[in-house]
């Protein structure tokens, strides 16, 4: 038996969960999240708890079994609480700036980039070197977080890009480093 799978999701005060067969959406205010789920899994709700369980022991069915409790909690924490990720720009004369729904980015490149944010995602830009990318689907979050760190990815040798706050970089020694 999964692990994962066989724990029951509680669900928050103020969230709206509709199961319609195969379709699951969870609602909190203007947050809505949906997802279908696989045929071989069946999701029940009793009150405020869900439960995720399949039809038998084959190794897909198993592995289905962990992903759709993990996704549907995901769910649930998203329109609840929220996910977020936090990113540091390091570099003489790299920042980021707000402008309008978009941020724009000067990264050392000889122009600035201006970064589309997708429906459903808040960037907030509390200093010209931090950001904080906020959204009810963590995969969303994720997703835009690693798309704004591929503009500059930190240089290995000096540090200077966009990293995860916390994030830990292994600075190379140079060439001059080596030489004894």
């Amino acid at each position: 038996m999964s692990r994962i799978g066989r724990m029951p999701i509680t669900i928050p005060a103020g969230v709206d969960v509709t199961i319609d067969g195969q379709h699951v959406t969870v609602k909190k205010d203007k947050n809505v999240l949906e997802m279908n789920v696989d045929p071989s899994i069946t999701v029940t709700k009793d009150g405020d708890v869900i439960t995720v369980e399949r039809h038998s022991d084959d190794k897909v069915h198993r592995s289905l079994h962990g992903l759709t409790r993990a996704l549907l909690h995901n769910m649930v924490v998203g329109v609840s609480e929220g996910f977020k990720k936090d990113l540091e720009i390091n570099g003489v004369g790299y920042r980021a700036e707000k402008k309008g729904n978009d941020v724009v980015f000067h990264l050392g490149y000889s122009h600035p980039i201006e970064f589309k944010v997708p429906e459903g995602i808040t960037i907030d830009v509390p200093s010209q070197t931090t950001l904080t990318v906020k959204g009810a689907d963590k995969q969303l979050v994720g997703e835009t977080a690693a798309k704004i760190k591929s503009l500059r990815v930190p240089d290995v040798y000096k540090g200077k890009g966009i990293k995860y706050a916390g994030e830990h970089l292994i600075i190379k020694e140079g060439k001059t480093g080596a030489k004894k």
